[in-house]
């Protein structure tokens, strides 16, 4: 069954993308609990990093890279800024697609 990002991917549900290559997509979160909330994700479908591998190294790496950029581009680099990843039931994960949370733009508490 086809996730909801794996439907952003492939272009079949609409979605507000900052950022997207070959390999990863970047979008705002439909509902943003900060005022920058962009989720940035491979589009390999992995389900959280418990099923990533070795070949993901490279992939895991750049998207570290893809978050900075992205801070900088919504200038939240100087004042701080969370990434957060969920991962299994019981840390949140609702979409069984690897994603992280890149939010800022406000002071955060433990909240979030």
């Amino acid at each position: 069954m086809s996730t909801i990002f794996k439907k952003i991917i492939d272009k079949e549900i609409p979605a507000k993308i900052v950022y997207e290559d070959d390999e990863i997509i970047a979008f705002h979160d439909a509902f943003p609990v900060a005022p920058v909330h962009i989720l940035v994700l491979p589009k390999k479908e992995i389900v959280n990093i418990n099923f990533a591998s070795e070949e993901d190294v490279l992939l895991l790496g750049k998207i570290q890279l893809v978050l900075a950029k992205l801070a900088r581009e919504f200038n939240i680099d100087k004042s701080g800024y969370r990434v957060l990843t969920n991962i299994g039931e019981d840390g949140g994960q609702t979409v069984l697609h690897m994603h992280y949370h890149l939010i800022g733009g406000r002071k955060l508490g433990t909240d979030i």
